[in-house]
């Protein structure tokens, strides 16, 4: 078996952290893997984050403590996560477990079957496997924002956004090498790098749940309509070579 680092950028994320990491360890006691661990990244939070995962790696040498220095954005704590993995495949996942972590089995299966370099997880595919919906705004907010992004990137994924990417040792280090964007709009832009250096990367439906407690103010939301953009100037400027 081979081994996975769970990568989980977090900030401010104290209440949710001490159930998700006894599930992240749960997970790992049901698999084989010859190697695993659980790297958490404190994107400079203002509660007990690090506290929290400091008192769990106290008693599970697994699980790691990373900080960025200061709050730097999901972008940048995906990177620095992924750049400080140890394992042959890096699984990043958020710390409310939108999609349940039994979803890696299923992304594995197909990275597996189609001797693939990664997979992310989709809503967008089979959204039966959605229990609980985001507002109705949202929703279609982020229909709109796809449909935008494949025009302009040519990214032929039907989602992006979701919160849950499982990238080899060499995608990630490909593509960690490379990123640009700190904040919310870093997935368009590593997939984008993926594809453009020739890795496989496939997209997969999983089970998936809104979470209350989002991260992702009206503002972000509104921004992230520019990062399909400056991907593509990105491009042209030769910044993903």
């Amino acid at each position: 078996m081979f081994s996975l680092s769970i990568v989980i950028p977090a900030y401010n994320e104290e209440r949710r952290l001490p159930l998700t990491l006894e599930k992240l360890r749960e997970f790992i006691a049901r698999h084989d893997f010859r190697f695993a661990e659980i790297v958490v990244v404190d994107d400079g939070s203002r509660d007990g984050t690090a506290s929290v995962v400091r008192e769990a790696a106290s008693h599970d040498e697994r699980i790691r403590l990373v900080q960025n220095p200061g709050n730097r954005g999901k972008g940048y704590a995906v990177r620095h996560g992924m750049q400080e993995a140890r394992g042959e495949w890096v699984l990043m996942t958020d710390a409310d477990l939108s999609a349940p972590i039994d979803e890696f089995d299923r992304l594995a299966a197909r990275v597996e079957a189609e001797n693939a370099h990664g997979a992310i997880g989709s809503r967008a595919l089979d959204r039966s496997l959605i229990g609980i919906r985001q507002p109705a705004f949202r929703e279609f907010s982020g229909k709109v924002f796809n449909f935008v992004m494949r025009m302009i990137t040519g990214l032929p994924y039907r989602d992006t956004q979701c919160g849950f990417k499982l990238f080899s040792r060499a995608a990630a280090e490909c593509v960690t090498k490379r990123q640009l964007s700190d904040g919310f709009g870093f997935d368009v832009e590593i997939l984008f790098i993926a594809r453009k250096h020739g890795f496989r990367i496939l997209e997969v439906p999983v089970r998936w749940d809104n979470a209350e407690g989002t991260k992702v103010s009206l503002w972000n939301g509104i921004a992230a309509f520019l990062d399909p953009l400056r991907v593509r100037w990105n491009n042209l400027k030769g910044l993903y070579r």
